[in-house]
């Protein structure tokens, strides 16, 4: 297997990969859209919404968070999460000029 080399593309090019490589599962996109309707959310109002189980949404909101998607904070015993709206706006940022770019001219 070959290695990755990240190295020789722009940070933007690396950051839009992870991107839509997180958001490559479904589970994922349902997450994201829950959580943006709601003000905040805890993982067990995603069990109980998404039908997955616990430590499978538990790992999905470990890979949204770990791109930077979204913010959690503690409350008691549970853990409280809602969008990164600055970090959201830096991606669709990114995604509209990576698609505005896009030549639809074409063959």
């Amino acid at each position: 297997m070959g290695i990755t080399k990240t190295q020789i593309f722009t940070e933007n090019q690396n950051d839009l990969a992870k991107f839509f490589k997180v958001l490559g599962h479904p589970a994922r996109v349902a997450i994201l859209q829950y959580i943006s309707k709601q003000n905040a959310c805890i993982c067990n109002d995603l069990v109980e919404e998404i039908g997955l189980a616990q430590a499978t949404i538990s790992q999905h909101l470990k890979e949204l968070k770990s791109i930077g998607l979204l913010k959690g904070e503690v409350e008691g015993k549970s853990m409280c999460y809602c969008i990164n709206l600055t970090r959201w706006t830096e991606l669709q940022n990114n995604i509209n000029s990576f698609f505005n770019k896009t030549k639809s001219d074409c063959c």
